[in-house]
């Protein structure tokens, strides 16, 4: 459900207020990267995901059928911490399991178990015995497959494409209200080249059926990537897909 202002428990001293921006952005709440729709402070520059600014008390998920995930404003403990879907550290909220050790981004507990852009249908999994494209290893973490079974990426890959290629914007510029929203759609168009990379290496190895199922998945990544940054739409379907014709 979608608010147009929302007060905060993390940012208790001003509203939120919705707002839809295709550039990137650090969400103050997990501390991952988002794009997209998010709830926003302007005085502040304080910025959270969808999945953030409005999350469940407590959820399940099919991968963990035994495991009641609860929402926490931090991690429990004093070890550090992992995400079980893409085994990155999680340094702010959280979905956690007491009974099992569990633990999930908000978004990566989100992420959609089907991605369908109207051509192919890409289904996520908890593990898959085929090579990941991107970086060639198997069964690293929850990974998005194409109904071919040709094609397979996985959602840690998917946040190491884009923290390596988005560092500068989201980390290095310091605070994105110093480029407009039409520089950094600019620079969006220049700054994910892995991406191009990794899609026509593989095309150059498959065949037949399976290069075009694998073509057109590749179409269907900008899904992976809006559902992986907290927003599961076509919003950067500009992008990315200029990326993918070329």
């Amino acid at each position: 459900m979608k608010y147009n202002e929302i007060s905060h428990f993390s940012h208790p001293q001003h509203k939120l207020r919705y707002e839809y921006l295709e550039c990137p952005f650090k969400c103050d709440g997990c501390k991952e990267v988002g794009i997209g729709s998010r709830y926003k402070c302007t005085a502040c520059d304080y910025d959270l995901h969808m999945h953030c600014a409005i999350p469940s008390p407590s959820i399940t998920h099919p991968f963990y059928k035994k495991c009641s995930f609860q929402f926490l404003s931090r991690p429990p403990g004093n070890v550090l911490r992992y995400c079980n879907a893409c085994e990155k550290e999680i340094t702010g909220f959280i979905y956690h399991c007491r009974s099992c050790g569990f633990d999930l981004h908000p978004c990566c507990a989100k992420l959609p178990m089907v991605l369908d852009d109207g051509d192919v249908k890409l289904y996520l999994y908890r593990k898959v015995s085929a090579s990941c494209h991107r970086c060639g290893r198997k069964g690293r973490s929850w990974s998005y497959r194409s109904t071919c079974k040709k094609y397979n990426l996985h959602v840690a890959c998917v946040k190491e494409m884009l923290v390596d290629s988005w560092h500068e914007i989201y980390f290095g510029s310091g605070d994105n209200n110093n480029y407009n929203n039409n520089t950094n759609y600019r620079k969006l168009e220049n700054m994910i080249p892995s991406l191009k990379g990794t899609l026509q290496t593989h095309h150059r190895k498959s065949k037949g059926k399976a290069k075009k199922c694998c073509e057109v998945a590749g179409s269907a990544l900008q899904f992976i990537i809006s559902a992986v940054l907290g927003d599961p739409t076509t919003l950067i379907a500009g992008v990315v897909g200029s990326l993918i014709s070329k």
